[in-house]
């Protein structure tokens, strides 16, 4: 497994500029870091891919555990890092703010590894029941994972309203499942078993057996208690003058007002338009990459609309 390379990585260029027009000030420090981690070992990696990639053969028969830290912050291309950051700073920003950054790093850290161990275990299942021993030897890399785990606890942190996920609209507390399904199908290339794994891990998060293991490690972990978390963790931000994104519904201002599927969505047919897949697209005219959002202007008060809304279901 080798990194994709192209002459210009579009994706991390389009990537940093997301991350500024959001602002590093408005962006908390655990998500922040994370991401920095990330963008950082894309541009200088440890080892090459098939190193750091975890597998049943690599993990658990040679014994290389390292990879359970390495493999989650790695990616295959500039695409991958993209799409995975892009998402990590939607979730990140709600569910730090929610939690604190101290419990968000610590569920961070634990994710990372736990996910790595389900996938192992799900590909090692699998070779046992489909009686192929390939599946043994599917090597794994990305940072998704832990992002389906993360959107597990959003869903449940934040409960109610639906997504829209390719034109389906689904309850947002199943949208993870159809989600699995449609990247899955759209992209086969990409890992079933390790978005699965994050799943799992996030309902053992969210229905209790996890939380109350790290909660019994953590010893005195304030940060686990309802009422520490329930405190202004942002008061400082949100004092700053020159802070936009003082309430959790103002951070429409940047996603336009799009749930996080919406904007995936958006933001996969662009690439595919900019790489010739747009079916019946005969214009040479490209779109921008990213969240491409259409010509017409919304009124003032359309806007004001849409951003009330989206703060009601959340």
């Amino acid at each position: 497994m080798q990194r994709r390379r192209r002459g210009v990585d579009v994706g991390l260029i389009l990537l940093l500029s997301q991350v500024f027009q959001v602002g590093l000030e408005n962006i908390p420090p655990v998500t922040l870091g994370t991401l920095a981690l990330n963008v950082f070992l894309f541009l200088k990696p440890l080892k090459p891919l098939l190193k750091v990639c975890i597998s049943v053969d690599q993990g658990y028969y040679q014994k290389d555990w390292q990879r359970l830290l390495l493999a989650p912050v790695h990616h295959a291309d500039d695409w991958h890092l993209y799409f995975n950051m892009v998402s990590l700073l939607w979730k990140g920003i709600k569910l730090e703010r929610k939690l604190g950054s101290v419990l968000f790093g610590y569920i961070i850290a634990v994710f990372s590894v736990l996910i790595g161990i389900v996938y192992m275990v799900l590909e090692f299942a699998l070779a046992g029941l489909l009686n192929d021993s390939s599946y043994k030897m599917n090597c794994a890399v990305g940072f998704s994972g832990v992002l389906f785990a993360l959107k597990v606890l959003n869903n449940h942190y934040h409960p109610g309203g639906t997504s829209n996920i390719m034109g389906i609209r689904v309850s947002s507390r199943y949208a993870c499942w159809l989600e699995l399904v449609a990247i899955h199908l759209c992209s086969p290339g990409t890992s079933f078993a390790g978005h699965l794994a994050g799943i799992l891990v996030g309902l053992m998060y969210t229905l209790g057996p996890l939380k109350m293991l790290m909660k019994a490690i953590a010893g005195d972990f304030p940060y686990f208690n309802d009422s520490a978390r329930q405190r202004d963790y942002y008061s400082g931000y949100s004092r700053h003058p020159s802070y936009p994104y003082n309430t959790p519904g103002d951070y429409d201002t940047y996603t336009g007002g799009l749930t996080e599927e919406e904007q995936f969505e958006r933001a996969l047919r662009n690439s595919l338009h900019d790489r010739g897949f747009s079916a019946g697209s005969h214009s040479n005219e490209r779109r921008p990459y990213g969240f491409w959002f259409p010509s017409e202007q919304l009124s003032e008060e359309e806007v004001r609309r849409q951003r009330l809304n989206r703060f009601e279901r959340w």
